[in-house]
């Protein structure tokens, strides 16, 4: 097994250490806790030992407790922080960060105040793409669909930095799993550093285990794509919310889907997270 997860949330109660960043409420950490700890006892059954950090927008641009929890489990985590793309010297924070085993920085539309159809226009963002591709580190990505035609803009303009897309671009929140919307992620597979994250389930389609229905949308990502650019992730605390589980996100892709080989899915599921995220 030696499964990894690309993208996992934790946080903890202890707030008097790790304040909350303006405008977040102890109310607003649901569930109340989700450390390292918690987390294992999900991952640790499924045979997931190695995870990728996405910083909780509850700490803001604060990184530390993810950065310690990186620290504290050495060689089980790395990390994907949140900096300020209006801030001083970004590239400066992203270099430092390296050192810490961050390996990508997560980026949205709300970072900045520029409307969705120049969400990329600041000139942080330059700088953070720049630096992406002179340190190997990821732009990672949590959009919408009509967030696609500046990121596509951003990969001509800086085709050497790591870009990678959570959750399928969210495609299917709604319910529904659209063709033209597959076609406009698979579109972005010409950027050759483009990854994807396939996962969230709980959240695409009928959110329904054992996600079947998502089959389809699957297949055509991993095509167009690749299986050495798409990895798999829970997304939790969420995934592991109400009447969904851990397991079933691994078995569709282990175990359901029959297009896929045993080494496309040793790809989802380890090889294209252990290359990027841990250097193997």
């Amino acid at each position: 097994m030696h499964f990894i997860d690309a993208h996992v949330h934790v946080w903890t109660p202890d707030t008097a250490h790790y304040p909350l960043a303006d405008g977040f409420k102890k109310e607003n950490m649901k569930p109340a806790s989700f450390t390292p700890e918690d987390l294992f006892k999900h991952s640790k059954p499924a045979g997931v030992d190695r995870i990728n950090l996405i910083q909780m927008s509850f700490y803001g641009f604060d990184n530390s407790y993810m950065l310690d929890m990186i620290k504290l489990h050495d060689g089980v985590f790395v990390g994907t922080a949140v900096i300020d793309p209006l801030g001083r010297e970004p590239e400066r924070i992203m270099s430092e960060m390296a050192k810490k085993k961050v390996r990508a920085f997560r980026i949205h539309p709300k970072l900045t105040k520029e409307p969705v159809g120049r969400w990329l226009r600041a000139e942080g963002y330059a700088k953070m793409f720049k630096e992406g591709a002179r340190g190997n580190q990821a732009m990672s990505c949590l959009i919408d669909l009509d967030c696609l035609p500046e990121l596509d803009r951003m990969c001509t303009d800086y085709p050497d930095t790591p870009v990678i897309i959570d959750h399928l671009c969210r495609i299917g929140t709604n319910g529904t799993v659209r063709d033209q919307d597959v076609d406009a992620l698979c579109a972005l597979a010409k950027h050759k550093k483009v990854m994807i994250k396939i996962g969230a389930f709980y959240a695409l389609g009928k959110k329904k285990a054992p996600y079947d229905d998502l089959a389809s949308l699957i297949k055509r990502v991993v095509k167009a794509y690749g299986p050495e650019r798409c990895m798999w992730e829970s997304d939790c605390p969420f995934q592991v919310q109400g009447e969904h589980t851990y397991a079933p996100g691994i078995e569709l892709i282990n175990k359901r889907l029959d297009f896929l080989s045993a080494d496309d899915k040793d790809w989802l599921l380890r090889k294209t997270a252990e290359k990027f995220f841990f250097g193997k």
